[in-house]
């Protein structure tokens, strides 16, 4: 605690000093040291080491590092900078992390009320028909619900095979991370993109992307899960009698979904004006939107049995863990996001000047997405883009001059986050949660670095190669 207090105090000591101080300056980006991105780097760090080194201590205190990490960033911007600063954090937290996690939540409510009851043997071609459709399902969904809806009928399927852990492994590939590509409820970075102004359906685009990788990958998933299948002596049993029919329960979740995509659809389709929130411009249209997602989840509650919920293992914890983790996220890249745009006169002006091309774009916000968290990293580097080409320029139009002008930086950024989400458990939220539940249900998964070594590393790495060659060169 002492240590902590003493680094609390150097920031704020170092928030006085003339570099940081400039109320008069509108891109506080153009001042902040770079120093100022320390916070971000160590609530990142936190996320992926403290689960690993300290699993108790994370497991009790991990609010309260996420809290930390956040004061040790907003106080020293509200001294240096005031007026400006509190805006900046207002928008964040109101125009930014609120309908995130609304979104989120939403999507994780809704589909943990849809239980899939029945008798599935998990045969090779079962199995990759499972996961494609998880992987389809993603982009409308979001990877989270999609991989909540089937994780656990995929694994009941596969009760009575031996090995098991590959078969998570592709799912947490293509359902909890390349499946989510097509639409901005697919993935965190592309509702963040949407938020942006982002066409809704611009990311359609990544249709060829999305296909060349998944088609690989569940290629090499059905030749690897034939071999197991054939060498494995417990087969499936062959008394029909113990089958139970397939069927879902918790169907009128499904109108719910519907709701969802209606509503991020209107917001993207529609103009109403904007509204004032303590200072932050909305549209009217997303206010709405974020109201109609609440309403989706909380019919949801009410119309979806408990005992459906109960049988699904659905609990809150995930979805709040997420929220906790996020407000710290959000705030702690404040900084980075702020330096970033500052274009060629911010102290990150060297990653700018590093990162020029497509395959840069690609290979980097994709390395920083399997070790750090997407969503983040998509912006980091959409505000890198943006910064390079259109110093500023507000973000709204340099985000549709992007789109039109140099549309291929912004695919290969979407791709980048997304796809590499799959390279570690801690790359995106679902794959955490699909191993908890897989452990739970008596399949051994890898470690954290056996799950790169053995997996992700010699599978995905060639296909990105692949990706690239085709698409980002």
């Amino acid at each position: 605690m002492k240590n902590i207090l003493q680094l609390v105090l150097i920031f704020l000591s170092l928030s006085a000093s003339p570099v940081f101080a400039s109320e008069g300056v509108q891109n506080i980006g153009e001042t902040l040291p770079l120093y100022s991105a320390i916070p971000f780097v160590g609530m990142l760090l936190s996320i992926a080491l403290f689960p690993l080194l300290a699993p108790k201590f994370w497991h009790h205190h991990f609010g309260k590092v996420s809290a930390f990490w956040a004061i040790v960033t907003v106080i020293p911007l509200l001294i240096g900078h005031k007026g400006t600063a509190l805006s900046e954090i207002l928008h964040v937290v109101i125009g930014d992390y609120v309908p995130f996690i609304i979104l989120l939540g939403s999507l994780y409510t809704v589909s943990g009320g849809i239980l899939l009851r029945g008798t599935l043997r998990g045969t090779p071609l079962v199995n990759t028909i499972m996961i494609a459709l998880g992987t389809f399902l993603a982009s409308w969904m979001g990877t989270t619900g999609a991989s909540m809806l089937l994780i656990r009928p995929f694994l009941r399927a596969n009760a009575h095979r031996k090995n098991r852990a590959f078969m998570v492994v592709f799912f947490i590939f293509l359902v909890s991370n390349i499946g989510g590509a097509l639409t901005p409820l697919g993935d965190p970075p592309l509702f963040l993109g949407f938020l942006r102004k982002v066409p809704f359906f611009w990311t359609f685009k990544l249709i060829p992307h999305m296909i060349a990788a998944s088609i690989i990958i569940l290629v090499i998933y059905f030749a690897l899960d034939t071999y197991f299948y054939k060498k494995e002596e417990i087969k499936a049993p062959v008394n029909d009698n113990t089958k139970e029919p397939l069927r879902l329960d918790g169907t009128v979740n499904f109108i719910f979904i519907a709701g969802i995509v209606f509503a991020v659809l209107l917001s993207g389709i529609v103009d109403w004006g904007e509204v004032s929130i303590l200072g932050v411009h909305r549209s009217v249209q997303d206010v709405v939107r974020d109201g109609l997602l609440i309403l989706m989840a909380i019919l949801s509650i009410v119309f979806t049995k408990r005992k459906v919920r109960e049988d699904n293992a659905f609990t809150w914890s995930p979805i709040a863990e997420v929220a906790i983790l996020f407000i710290g996220i959000f705030l702690t890249m404040l900084p980075c996001l702020k330096m970033l745009q500052a274009g060629p006169k911010g102290e990150l002006a060297f990653i700018i000047a590093t990162v020029r091309e497509p395959v840069h774009y690609f290979w980097i916000t994709g390395a920083l997405s399997s070790f750090l968290d997407n969503a983040p990293t998509y912006l980091t580097f959409l505000n890198t883009a943006l910064g390079a080409f259109y110093p500023g320029v507000a973000e709204t139009e340099a985000v549709q001059m992007l789109i039109k002008e140099h549309p291929v930086y912004l695919k290969a950024i979407s791709a980048g986050a997304v796809f590499y989400g799959a390279v570690t458990y801690i790359g995106n939220a679902p794959n955490f949660m699909v191993r908890s539940i897989a452990e739970e249900s008596g399949t051994p998964m890898p470690s954290f670095f056996g799950y790169m070594i053995k997996y992700s590393l010699p599978i995905l790495m060639p296909v990105f190669i692949l990706v690239t060659l085709i698409f980002f060169r």
